[in-house]
């Protein structure tokens, strides 16, 4: 029978999606000044709920808070908030779907403005221009087993609260990607080196998650095809990972790639920034991680989901019925769109809406760029301002205004961003 979108899936875990849907992660920026969940979780994921996907991953819940992605991030350190994520669990859940947590630790890309000294596998910086992290600490062998007791007590957290699965964040350049890349991980002990060691946070994980939360409860991992950067991780090397992680009983890898210092993830570099010729298929025109994930059916096969550039209902059933993959994750579209997978399963829709192209400024707009990298890294900043002031107000129970220009959504995002700064100092 062929695999469509609305073909269930079921998990080496026993657990079945209702369809091959799945809301990816996205960074909400919603929690109070104590990085606890709120009301206006509660509102976006109802509504992400209802809007019809089998699986609803959360944006990055930290487990340690003096490393936060960005303040408004939801964290589980010590901080109370148990009830408050019981109450975003019920919400999330209302359509009967899955909803997973998905947990990170931002390492040494933590934001300067948070923590000016962020953490990491070594005392290697992020190199992006402006100084937005600072230089990390190196992890000490304590400082090491404190992060995998963090991770572990969130995921039992996340049981406990209701949630039905977990994600760990092991891609983008956070904690655990960075682990995993020689290029920021230059330790000489157990932890660094060969790909084995460098792989040894990870897989020691899932291993005690899995013994925390039990058979029966889904772990799920996001991992990068590569780091798309000279000396980073490679693809051969996350194909090697997957199969570890497939012996570790993990039920679900979602493929991404990229890092802060090289932007794929959001399709600004590599895969995303081909320009297939017009014969080539809608499928090769709009998943970005595709070609990996058919590489990677070849040595495992662990369920794999691919979130990034799928737009079309047509793209979307011939990814499955090649069996190219298991899951499709939606990200951008669900911050404007939130029932676009309802519409999907039922017809109403073939496609999703394109914000990308008008949200893009030009070296005109810009001013004179010395690099292409240059322009990409403001097209990042000035979406990703756009789209989160989207998520701002569908928390506040408000419908999204697409009307909103890229400039006025930075600055409403940056402003949201210094409300939650101020948040945290205050408390």
């Amino acid at each position: 029978m062929t695999v469509t979108i609305a073909s269930p899936l079921t998990l080496p875990c026993g657990v079945t999606l209702s369809n091959r849907l799945a809301k990816a992660a996205l960074t909400e920026g919603l929690s109070d000044g104590h990085n606890r969940a709120t009301e206006a979780h509660q509102r976006l994921y109802r509504k992400w709920s209802e809007g019809g996907a089998g699986l609803v991953i959360t944006g990055n819940v930290q487990v340690d808070r003096r490393y936060l992605e960005r303040p408004g991030n939801i964290a589980i350190d010590s901080n109370g908030g148990e009830e408050a994520l019981a109450a975003l669990a019920r919400a999330g859940t209302v359509g009967g779907n899955q909803l997973w947590m998905q947990l990170s630790h931002a390492g040494r890309q933590t934001i300067r403005y948070l923590n000016a000294e962020p953490v990491g596998p070594s005392a290697v910086p992020v190199k992006l221009p402006g100084g937005a992290f600072g230089k990390p600490r190196a992890l000490t062998e304590s400082d090491i087993a404190e992060v995998i007791a963090r991770f572990t007590t969130a995921a039992g957290v996340a049981r406990d609260t209701g949630f039905t699965g977990v994600q760990l964040h092991a891609a983008h350049g956070y904690l655990l990607s960075e682990f995993l890349s020689p290029k920021a991980n230059q330790r000489t002990d157990q932890w660094g080196g060969s790909l084995e060691n460098r792989a040894r946070l990870l897989l020691t994980l899932v291993r005690s998650i899995r013994e925390r939360v039990g058979p029966a409860f889904p772990i799920c991992v996001k991992l990068n095809s590569a780091d798309f950067q000279k000396g980073g991780f490679t693809d051969a090397e996350s194909m090697q990972v997957a199969q570890w992680l497939q012996e570790a009983g993990v039920d679900l890898l979602e493929i991404s790639g990229g890092t802060y210092e090289q932007l794929s993830f959001f399709g600004t570099g590599a895969e995303g920034d081909r320009a297939p010729a017009k014969a080539q298929s809608t499928l090769a025109r709009e998943a970005y991680f595709l070609e990996y994930a058919e590489r990677m059916r070849k040595v495992c096969r662990i369920p794999l989901m691919v979130t990034g550039g799928f737009r079309s209902l047509i793209g979307m059933n011939q990814a499955l019925g090649e069996d190219a993959l298991d899951v499709i994750g939606l990200g951008r579209p669900m911050c404007v769109d939130t029932d676009l997978p309802r519409r999907l399963l039922s017809g109403q829709a073939s496609e999703a809406p394109r914000y990308e192209n008008r949200l893009r400024m030009g070296p005109g707009i810009l001013g004179p760029a010395s690099t292409v990298n240059r322009i990409r890294n403001f097209n990042h900043m000035y979406a990703q301002g756009w789209y989160c002031v989207q998520l701002l107000r569908l928390g506040r129970g408000e419908e999204p205004d697409t009307g909103i220009s890229s400039l006025r959504g930075i600055v409403q995002y940056l402003a949201n961003e210094w409300r939650g700064v101020r948040a945290l100092r205050g408390r």
